[in-house]
């Protein structure tokens, strides 16, 4: 797992806590605040899977055309 990745797990994790207990003290700004760090890290971490899976074509699209030479 990549340092970017696990950051945003992390952060997800964060968010995610910081949202439970918004709505537990019935605190809706702490709440909203949660969603929305969790739903920043998700996409954070969503790039870094499309970034990783790129790099992956790419390396495969390199072996094969170097095999073929």
């Amino acid at each position: 797992m990549s340092d970017e990745k696990y950051k945003a797990k992390l952060d997800q994790v964060k968010g995610g806590l910081k949202q439970g207990l918004g709505k537990v003290t019935g605190n809706k700004k702490l709440e909203a605040e949660g969603l929305v760090e969790k739903t920043i890290a998700k996409g954070k971490e969503l790039v870094d899977d499309l970034k990783e899976g790129s790099e992956g074509a790419i390396d495969t699209i390199k072996k094969s055309l170097d095999k073929k030479k």
